[in-house]
């Protein structure tokens, strides 16, 4: 590893930094996971390249690196899709951690969402990583939902009166409608993409839509009027992509429903934001970035 006395240099991730900074997520998540008695984020090497290189080569995703004696020792990511920001994920190699260099990426994906007039930031941390808690709150952002992250099949396979099918870009107005609703934005471009890549799904109530998902899975986010709807959607799959799917914790109905439908809790998260922010007004599952 290079000297951890020298200075730090943030700079714009290129295509070609992936291999590495997709090794230093998978160390950096699998090394404080495992002292926790928690899974990785990312199972093999392999798959943290692969997210590393769909997030470079993705032109909506802001993303630095940050480098010592020429070396990359972390990299951070900002998806730009919405007025509201998503950071992460942020990783530091374990042989610098604590020297600062979080906090340097973490100010240049604010700085970037400022200067492009970003409504707000937010991002999910692990509950358990007290340093990031820390840092993240250092930064000005503020604790605003615990999640539960939850991985399973539910026993009940569907909820009566509601109906579930694969979206299609005839219902982006209404889901972006009931996102608006809900939260007081919307993540069209979001929606668009998980439409054309085949895995947005929609929740209809008497012939109207009430609910969507972009995936039921870490990376996905969902919005819906009702638990019922949401139980609707989470009843619809065999099992969620990923380490699972967020449900917040205060919602106890929809949580305490989960655990009796037999989906069983992997690790505990939270939802921290900076800027806009509004209780939502109805049942919604964030993404990993929010």
């Amino acid at each position: 590893m290079p000297s951890k006395a020298t200075s730090v240099v943030i700079r714009s991730a290129r295509a070609e930094d992936a291999a590495t900074c997709g090794q230093i997520d998978y160390d950096a998540f699998t090394a404080i996971s495992s002292a926790h008695g928690f899974p990785p984020d990312f199972p093999t090497p392999e798959m943290a390249i692969s997210v590393m290189s769909s997030l470079f080569s993705d032109p909506d995703c802001y993303c630095v690196v940050a480098e010592i004696d020429g070396q990359i020792v972390g990299s951070n990511v900002l998806d730009e899709r919405s007025i509201i920001r998503g950071i992460g994920p942020i990783t530091i190699h374990p042989g610098v951690q604590n020297k600062g260099v979080g906090r340097l990426l973490m100010q240049a994906v604010m700085d970037r969402a400022h200067d492009r007039g970003a409504a707000g930031v937010r991002l999910v941390q692990a509950a358990f990583h007290n340093r990031s808690l820390a840092l993240y709150t250092s930064c000005g952002f503020d604790v605003r939902e615990p999640l539960s992250c939850l991985q399973g099949q539910t026993r009940e396979r569907s909820v009566s009166g509601c109906q579930v099918r694969p979206a299609t870009p005839a219902d982006e107005d209404a889901c972006n409608s009931l996102s608006r609703r809900v939260h007081g934005f919307d993540r069209a471009v979001d929606l668009k993409q998980a439409i054309s890549h085949g895995t947005a799904l929609v929740v209809e109530r008497v012939g109207r839509v009430t609910g969507y998902s972009t995936h039921l899975a870490f990376f996905g986010h969902s919005t819906s009027e009702t638990n019922p709807d949401m139980q609707a959607l989470l009843a619809s799959v065999d099992s969620f992509a990923g380490p699972g799917v967020l449900v917040p914790s205060r919602n106890s109905a929809l949580l305490r429903w989960c655990l009796q439908n037999g989906l069983r809790v992997v690790q505990p998260m939270t939802l921290m934001t900076a800027g806009l922010y509004n209780d939502p007004a109805g049942a919604w599952l964030p993404s990993i970035l929010f």
